[in-house]
């Protein structure tokens, strides 16, 4: 067996503080497993790692850790590759195969670290499920695989064995579920592979759209489809995207890569595997050529689209950066985020309502590709009476609406007398240049603050 090549990896984390944006979280210590494969390269979870700071694997012949790197990560699919500084502390291991995409009722073996114990556990059970679900780490939605065995805090980033081969790694479990666990399967740990082997993006794309299903037949026939055709409607399309410039709302999505998608979002992905249209995508890679079959109106049309990384109105789960900040006149500025969303205890019910609705239906437009939020504001005589209008989003400087961040940044800089910032719910800040610039660095100061905006915005172009 290969359960000699599955390693402990050693964490030192440190977070990002999204309430305060300039500063980090107190440096955090976990542990998860992996697993070595050919090439000598150690696979485990993105979440393992993410915002590792120092990192330390330990094999299971020998107690003494050996110092680690990351050297490639995918956060979509949760997925990394690790390697050891001193490349022979892994010569006395094979690394193990990749094996293929399991059926349902296949028996797997779970390994890992999970936390109670030092030494390495194996759980067995079998594939219960496998479709498209949502991935925590990045809330993306791509294909994973349930197993029935136990999955637990340290077990997360190990391997899961079938017939002595890789035919999946543990990222998470089910809540308010006993011995359910999910794993990505082969398909996707083959895709990150090969992206890291030829220098490609390591994310997987997507095709930047949302979908209405097609179960009514009055709607069907509305959008003008035959009896024989089955889809999905465009309801839109995000800017920057894959399908930016060449679908348009109202579309309805017929094929992809000549798979038929049926009316409720889904294809036929393998012989007894039926899940969600996407599932396609985490097969493919950034910058390949995917084709469609679309009808528009009266016609009938194949369309092809380059594929593109995956982008939001409102960023989901970031890692490994800074989020970026820009601080004038004490006024806070940050991107809206759902990790800044999370600073709010169960965001999804007590955040404000505005970013709850841009955060589930916000479109990217060429007009608006990301949010500027006035997150907070530190207490100064030039900010008195605003301490009120924090938690708003902009609307506009100097009378334009900014694209984005960076324009935001730029916008304020550019201001040569007053600077008027218009926010979404009516609110209005009036801002003396002469005067926000005197006291600028005292500000700073009083809050202990060694810039006014993250590294990111240190050079607004």
């Amino acid at each position: 067996m290969h359960y000699h090549g599955v390693v402990r990896v050693y964490a030192t984390t440190q977070t990002p503080d999204h309430d305060n944006p300039w500063q980090s979280r107190t440096p955090q210590a976990s542990t998860g497993s992996g697993v070595v494969i050919e090439g000598g390269r150690i696979l485990t979870g993105a979440h393992v790692v993410a915002n590792a700071t120092f990192l330390q694997v330990q094999k299971i012949s020998a107690p003494d850790k050996a110092l680690a790197h990351v050297i490639a990560i995918c956060h979509d699919a949760d997925l990394a590759l690790v390697a050891v500084d001193d490349p022979s502390f892994l010569d006395d291991i094979e690394g193990a195969p990749l094996g293929e995409l399991p059926h349902l009722r296949d028996k797997v073996s779970v390994v890992g670290y999970p936390i109670g114990g030092e030494e390495i556990s194996i759980t067995e059970g079998v594939v219960s499920r496998i479709e498209v679900q949502r991935y925590s780490h990045s809330q993306r939605v791509l294909l994973a695989a349930t197993v029935d065995a136990a999955i637990n805090p340290g077990n997360s980033g190990g391997p899961v064995f079938r017939d002595e081969k890789v035919v999946g790694i543990a990222f998470q479990k089910l809540d308010n579920a006993d011995n359910i666990g999910e794993m990505v399967p082969p398909p996707l740990i083959r895709r990150f592979l090969d992206a890291v082997d030829q220098g490609l993006h390591p994310e997987v794309p997507s095709l930047g759209i949302a979908v209405q299903g097609l179960e009514n037949p009055t709607l069907r026939r509305h959008l003008g489809m035959t009896a024989g055709e089955s889809g999905v409607r465009v309801a839109a399309v995000d800017f920057g995207g894959s399908a930016w410039g060449v679908l348009k709302v109202g579309d309805v999505l017929l094929a992809i890569d000549g798979l038929k998608i049926a009316n409720n979002h889904t294809v036929s992905f393998r012989p007894g595997l039926r899940t969600r249209f996407d599932v396609l995508l985490g097969t493919r890679q950034v910058g390949e050529i995917l084709a469609l079959e679309v009808r528009r109106g009266a016609e009938r049309l194949t369309v092809q689209v380059t594929l593109k990384p995956h982008t939001d109105l409102v960023p989901r789960n970031q890692y490994d950066q800074a989020p970026s900040s820009f601080i004038h006149a004490g006024l806070v500025f940050q991107r809206l985020t759902r990790d800044y969303l999370a600073t709010w205890n169960q965001w999804w019910k007590q955040a404000p309502k505005e970013f709850l609705h841009l955060y589930y239906s916000g479109v990217r437009t060429p007009e608006r590709q990301e949010l500027v939020v006035l997150t907070h504001i530190l207490a100064d005589a030039i900010n008195q009476g605003y301490d009120h209008l924090h938690d708003e989003s902009v609307a506009a400087v100097n009378g334009v609406q900014p694209r984005d961040f960076m324009d935001f940044v730029r916008l304020v800089d550019a201001a040569d007398a007053t600077v008027i910032i218009e926010l979404s719910r009516g609110g209005l800040i009036v801002l003396d240049v002469a005067e926000e610039r005197a006291n600028h660095r005292a500000i700073l100061d009083r809050y202990n603050i060694a810039q006014d905006r993250s590294r990111d915005l240190a050079v607004a172009p």
